[in-house]
C-alpha cells in the first residue's frame, strides 16, 4: 500500500509562535529567472524556465540564513508546538512553486506551507496567517502589507550574505524612527531641522514614542526568546570530569543541540540628548534591546559590519544602501521618508 505523505501540523495558537511570510525571491536567488519575467509580459517563458530547472535547486537568497536560524528554534519541539512557522507567500504561479518547495527541501528548510498567486499581490493572506513579518523583493507588496499593519520590508537581494560567526544566535538590527518608533519625531526633524528636533525630544522625553511598524516584531522576538529560555528547563544535566584534576563539571545540555538565542540592536541616527526618549520608550514597552548605537549621523554600515546582523531594517534608502554592503538589509517602506507623491 502506498503511504500517504504526512500532513502539515495545524498552526498553533498565534500568541505562542512567530510567523514569517517570505517571498520566493527573498528566500532563494531567482534573480536570473526574474529578469526573464521582466523581459516577457507573458509569464509562459518564465514558467517554462522554472519547469526546465525543476531538478536544479535554487541557491540561497538574502533571507535564507535568517530563515534557517529561525527554524532552528523548533529543535526539540513536536509538530504541534513549533515556535516558528515560515510560510512562502509569493507572486509565483503554482507550477513554479514546485521548484520553490523542492529548493526548500534541498536546502534542509522545514517549510510546508505556501501561497502562490500568479502575479497578484499576496499581502491579503498575511491576516489569516497571523504573520509577524513579511519579507519580499516587491516594493508594492511591502507597501500594501505595511498599510495593512504588518511588519514588512523590501529585501535587497544583492545584500552581503550574513556572517557565519554566530550559528546559535539570531542578530537583528533596527533603525529607530519610522521603524521601531513612529515617524512623529522624524517629521519634526524634516520640518524644523535638527535644533527643533532636539528641542521637541527634550520637551517630550517622558512621553513614550508611538510604536512604529516594527514594534510588534520586536515584541514577538522577545516572546520567542522567552519561550526558548523557558524550554531549556527541560534540558538534561550532563556531569563529567574536568580532566584537570579539579573535580567535576555539570552543564545543562540539549540532545538536539544548543538553544538558539536572539540578540537585538537599535542602530539610530539619534544622539544625546535625543537618545533618552528612545530608551525610555523601550522601557515603557517593557521590551529591551541588547545593544544601542546612537550615531548622530555617522554612516551605519561600518557599525553593522561589526555587529554582524542576520538582518537590518531601516526606512531610508541611503542607510539601506550603506548597510547592504555589510549585511542583509530590508527597506521599511514606511513613514514620511517614503510617502509617494500625490497624483496630479
Amino acid at each position: 500500500m502506498t503511504q500517504l505523505p504526512t500532513l502539515a501540523a495545524p498552526l498553533p495558537d498565534a500568541s505562542s509562535r512567530l510567523v514569517v511570510a517570505i517571498s520566493s525571491r527573498a528566500l532563494f536567488d531567482f534573480e536570473e529567472e526574474n529578469r526573464m519575467f521582466d523581459a516577457h509580459p507573458d509569464d509562459g517563458a518564465y514558467m517554462q524556465l522554472q519547469l526546465d530547472r525543476l531538478e536544479l535547486a535554487a541557491r540561497d537568497g538574502v533571507a535564507a540564513p535568517l530563515v534557517r536560524k529561525l527554524l532552528a528554534f523548533n529543535r526539540g519541539c513536536d509538530e504541534k508546538n513549533r515556535r516558528v512557522e515560515v510560510v512562502i507567500l509569493s507572486r509565483n504561479d503554482p507550477v513554479s512553486g514546485l521548484r520553490v518547495f523542492r529548493s526548500a527541501r534541498a536546502a534542509g528548510l522545514a517549510i510546508d506551507r505556501a501561497v502562490f498567486t500568479r502575479g497578484r499581490s499576496p499581502w491579503r493572506y498575511l491576516a489569516p496567517l497571523a504573520a509577524n513579518l513579511f519579507l519580499s523583493a516587491n516594493e508594492a507588496d511591502v507597501r500594501d502589507a505595511l498599510d495593512a499593519g504588518f511588519p514588512a520590508a523590501r529585501v535587497y537581494p544583492q545584500s552581503r550574505a550574513a556572517a557565519a560567526s554566530h550559528p546559535d544566535e539570531i542578530r537583528i538590527a533596527f533603525d529607530g524612527d519610522a521603524v521601531l518608533f513612529s515617524d512623529e519625531a522624524e517629521a519634526i526633524y524634516k520640518a524644523g531641522g535638527l535644533h527643533r528636533f532636539i528641542e521637541h525630544e527634550v520637551q517630550h522625553v517622558s512621553r513614550p514614542l508611538p510604536p512604529g511598524p516594527f514594534a510588534p516584531l520586536l515584541r514577538a522576538l522577545h516572546a520567542l526568546q522567552s519561550a526558548s529560555t523557558a524550554g531549556s528547563a527541560g534540558a538534561a544535566l550532563e556531569v563529567r570530569e574536568t580532566g584537570d584534576g579539579g573535580g567535576i563539571r555539570a552543564d545543562l545540555v540539549r540532545a538536539d543541540g544548543p538553544p538558539m538565542r536572539i540578540r537585538t540592536a537599535l542602530v539610530t541616527a539619534r544622539s544625546a540628548p535625543a537618545h533618552e526618549r528612545a530608551i525610555r520608550t523601550l522601557m515603557d514597552w517593557n521590551v529591551g534591546v541588547d545593544e544601542a548605537m546612537f550615531l548622530g549621523g555617522l554612516d551605519k554600515g561600518p557599525f553593522l559590519r561589526e555587529f554582524e546582523p542576520d538582518f537590518f531594517f531601516d526606512d531610508q534608502t541611503r542607510h539601506c544602501d550603506s548597510a547592504a554592503a555589510h549585511a542583509p538589509t530590508g527597506h521599511v517602506v514606511a513613514g514620511i521618508a517614503n510617502r509617494l507623491p500625490a497624483p496630479e
